[in-house]
Formats: C-alpha cells, sequence, structure tokens
C-alpha cells in the first residue's frame, strides 16, 4: 500500500508545517481488492433497494422524509458536540420554544435541517442547481448561519490554513492542503461526480466522503457538510430517491475507527479497509431505517384505529391525529392554527388524544403546555 496523496511544507502562524495533498480520484484499488469487497457491497445494495421499497409503500412518505432528516440532521451535529434533543428541535421549529437545551445547539440542528431541504429541492428543479461545489457552498452558508462558526467565511471556500486537532499548526493532528491547491482539487472532485466510472456508485460515494473530508475546504462544518454529500450523492446515482439514510449515527457510534480509517487511508492507501467499514454502515443503517419506517407505520395504524374506535373521538380530534407524524410536539395555539378551530375547540381535540394516551404532556410549564406524541417520538429515537 502506497499514501494516497503527498506532504507540502507551508507556513502558518509563523511556523512550518506538513500539509497533506491528496491525489485526484478515482481511488487506485486493485480488481482483486475490489473482488474482496463484493459480498459487502451486495449486502448494502441491498439493504438500500429495502430502504427504497419501504419508502415507495409508505402511504405519506412527506411526513417519514420529515423525521428522518431531523434525526440526521441531530446525529450529525452531535458528533460536533451539540446536546439538543429530538423533542427540542421539534418545539423550536412549531412553538418556537427552546426546550431544556441551548439554542445554539439547536439553531444548529435547525440550520443543518434548512441546508438540506434547499439542496434536494434545488436537486429537483429543472434549473435548479446540480451536485456541485457551488451547491456546497450554498449548503454551507445556511449551515453556519448565525450560529458557531458564522465569522468563519459561511458559504466561501477557505483562504487560509487549517488544521485537525492541537491547539496550533505544530501540534495538529492533521493538516490539509493549502489554500493554493483547495480550488483545484475541488474542481477534480467534482468533475469526477459527473463522469462516467466503472467503479460501483457506494465505492464512488465512499471515496468522495474521504476526499471531501482530506480537503476541508471551509474554515467550520466540513464534518456536517462532508455527511451530507453522502446523501446527496445516493440521491445523485439514483440509490435512494429520499433522504431516509442517517449514516451519522453509525460514526458517532464507532466514531474513533472512523477517525482512524479516514487516517489509514491517507498514510496508507488503505482504501479497502475505509470501503468495507462504509458499505458495512450503510447495511447497518440501511436496515435500520427500514425497520424504523415500518414501525413507525405500524404506530400510526395502531393509534389511528384505537382512536376511530374510541366513542369519545370528534371530527377535530381525528384531524389532529393525522397531522402529528409531522407536528409530534404540539401546544394549544398551534392546534388552533393546524385545525383553523377555536381555542376551545383545539383544547378539546387534545384533551381527546391524551385520553387516548397517545399523547402526553412533557415540561413543567403552565402557561406554554407541550404535548409529545410519545411512542411515535420513541420509535424515531
Amino acid at each position: 500500500m502506497k499514501p494516497t496523496g503527498k506532504y507540502v511544507t507551508t507556513s502558518v502562524a509563523g511556523e512550518n508545517v506538513k500539509a497533506f495533498v491528496p491525489n485526484s480520484l478515482p481511488p487506485k484499488i486493485s480488481k482483486k481488492e475490489l473482488s474482496g469487497l463484493e459480498h459487502q457491497l451486495q449486502e448494502a445494495e441491498l439493504a438500500l433497494t429495502k430502504l427504497q421499497i419501504a419508502g415507495q409503500m409508505i402511504p405519506s412518505i412527506d411526513w417519514f422524509i420529515y423525521a428522518f432528516i431531523r434525526k440526521e440532521a441531530l446525529l450529525s451535529s452531535e458528533i460536533e458536540g451539540t446536546q439538543a434533543t429530538l423533542t427540542d428541535i421539534f418545539s423550536y421549529e412549531h412553538l418556537n420554544q427552546s426546550g431544556d437545551s441551548a439554542i445554539e445547539d439547536i439553531e444548529e440542528v435547525a440550520n443543518y435541517v434548512n441546508a438540506i431541504n434547499y439542496a434536494f429541492k434545488e436537486l429537483e428543479k429543472p434549473r435548479g442547481l446540480p451536485l456541485s461545489i457551488r451547491l456546497l457552498n450554498q449548503c454551507h452558508l445556511r449551515l453556519m448561519q448565525g450560529v458557531r462558526g458564522a465569522n468563519k467565511q459561511p458559504g466561501e471556500i477557505r483562504t487560509s490554513q487549517n488544521w485537525i486537532g492541537g491547539s496550533r499548526p505544530g501540534t495538529a493532528t492533521f493538516v490539509p492542503p493549502p489554500p493554493l491547491n483547495v480550488q483545484s482539487l475541488l474542481g477534480e472532485m467534482e468533475a469526477w461526480w459527473h463522469k462516467e466510472d466503472a467503479l460501483p456508485p457506494l465505492i464512488r460515494i465512499a471515496a468522495s466522503h474521504v476526499q471531501f473530508e482530506t480537503i476541508h475546504p471551509y474554515l467550520d462544518g466540513n464534518g456536517r457538510i462532508g455527511r451530507m454529500l453522502i446523501t446527496l450523492l445516493l440521491a445523485q446515482w439514483d440509490l435512494l430517491d429520499n433522504p431516509l439514510l442517517y449514516l451519522s449515527h453509525y460514526l458517532k457510534q464507532n466514531q474513533t475507527e472512523y477517525y482512524s480509517r479516514l487516517g489509514a487511508v491517507r498514510l496508507e492507501g488503505n482504501w479497502s479497509g475505509w470501503f468495507e467499514f462504509f458499505l458495512n454502515g450503510v447495511s447497518s443503517m440501511a436496515s435500520d431505517a427500514a425497520d424504523t419506517a415500518s414501525a413507525l407505520h405500524q404506530q400510526v395504524n395502531k393509534d389511528r384505529k384505537m382512536l376511530h374506535a374510541s366513542s369519545k373521538a370528534t371530527v377535530s380530534a381525528i384531524q389532529l391525529f393525522e397531522k402529528l407524524p409531522e407536528n409530534p410536539i404540539i401546544s394549544m395555539p398551534l392546534v388552533v392554527r393546524l385545525l383553523d378551530v377555536t381555542k376551545p375547540t383545539a383544547i378539546k381535540a387534545i384533551g381527546v388524544l391524551e385520553n387516548c394516551h397517545i399523547i402526553e404532556e412533557v415540561g413543567k410549564s403552565r402557561r406554554d403546555k407541550r404535548y409529545r406524541y410519545t411512542k411515535y417520538m420513541e420509535t424515531l429515537q
């Protein structure tokens, strides 16, 4: 095995450091190494196919996507140190309440949701931005808006040297390529995305993620954009129609090995080890997402039948129940808006769902009471 790039000496803050400049993609991997990954590749592709089918069979795919995007946003942001919860995110979006978490953490997750939603809308538009560095820049701009790192050139490729780990460049665990190399490396990677290549799409996605993380093109937010890139490439190469795969959960669970595998690619040229790790993650998380989608669907159907069988069910309570998957945290004012009803009608609808044990009160506030679709949230987490 050989390193997948070269070291160049650059000066940062008055000290000379060795920055790593990766080779251009595609990765150099032998037919023998690729054939050794055949089983893992087939398992990952099969798991994605099952997830794709699960998504197509769900009558209301929009609310599954809604929930899954927020789960991915939460997990991806947790890797960077945020401490928000799903309950906090839903409360922030629908009730304008921060819940128990710091508002800064919640806003970071909300920004991630905004960025990935923007990207998918652009990819779906006839004249929208294609998968490109321009699109990633726009995602980065939305990701960093008004949060930690907002002063670090949101939406712009870095023009100064950054480093990973250590209090200064000389003690860093990794120094990405100098600024003068970044634009060309990104341009070459983008061109490769739109070229025909004999490598399987999942292998190409795995290689692209490593390359992006190695280039580290932004002053902040690289990890979240790099993980978002995986989701966008899955859509670009028709492996998933919708963003239902949350790989961040796998990367967070195996964070030490994840960083070790990235380092082994750069230092030893060990692409096979990284590809195996990545494919195992796709298999695991795609299967988990399909199971979660099925469990959520079953839970909603079960609760719907229970509500319809209740002698206390009202039209407004049934209407409110159908709104719950996209609004699993509700308040009385929100119900008034969602159903366009009076306050007494909203209170009665909430009471029916509470008596049926579909929703329950959360928090201690007496004025701004919040209610949670508990079983739905527990299934999702």
